[in-house]
């Protein structure tokens, strides 16, 4: 008994050096004062990818902060994204700030509590989303893999839509950082990463 349970303690302090390891804390202050960048295409062409019709419906670009990263390995959404990355900007970009709330992800979704607000709620709302991460290149999913929580990250790519090819499944990105709760989420196609911090 007294081996099993001594095996746990080292279970566990393994886990959390490892736990540790994926999150990263910078210094105080703002790291990215812009906001994600988001331009209409005209005569968007859609194209295949993954038994999907991807349909491009802004081009997107943004620097943030990494709040929290999510592996999915279930669902069709899977397929097409394996990560969800909670990022912030402005003042979620502000380890200050952000060392004051606290941050989870599952089933998809995004959620952030706190004990006292350090800024207005709207001001986390609008100024952090949670974003399904569509690699369109094997290199940008090795890269993914070390990213860390706490890292500030470049991303540039598409917002878009998702159609099965098979059945009538469809999966698309919200078109706005205004907006909260379900259908919020932007689906990313990425063509860039970059961990700049």
């Amino acid at each position: 008994m007294k081996r099993l349970i001594l095996i746990g303690f080292i279970l566990l302090a393994l886990w959390k050096l490892t736990e540790s390891s994926d999150y990263i804390v910078l210094s105080p202050g703002v790291k990215v004062n812009e906001a994600p960048l988001q331009q209409d295409i005209i005569q968007a062409v859609p194209f295949a990818f993954k038994n999907h019709t991807i349909s491009p419906l802004a081009r997107f670009s943004l620097q943030a902060k990494v709040l929290a990263k999510q592996h999915y390995y279930l669902g069709p959404e899977s397929q097409l994204s394996p990560v969800d990355l909670a990022l912030g900007w402005g003042p979620m970009s502000d380890q200050a700030i952000v060392d004051e709330i606290q941050f989870s992800q599952s089933g998809r979704w995004y959620r952030w509590s706190v004990q006292a607000f350090p800024i207005p709620k709207r001001a986390i709302e609008v100024h952090s989303a949670n974003m399904h991460i569509m690699p369109s290149a094997d290199w940008i999913t090795n890269k993914l893999q070390q990213v860390k929580q706490g890292q500030i990250i470049a991303l540039a790519g598409y917002l878009v839509r998702a159609d099965a090819d098979e059945g009538n499944w469809h999966w698309q990105s919200s078109l706005t950082r205004e907006d909260v709760g379900a259908g919020a989420c932007e689906l990313f196609y990425i063509t860039d990463l970059e961990i700049i911090e």
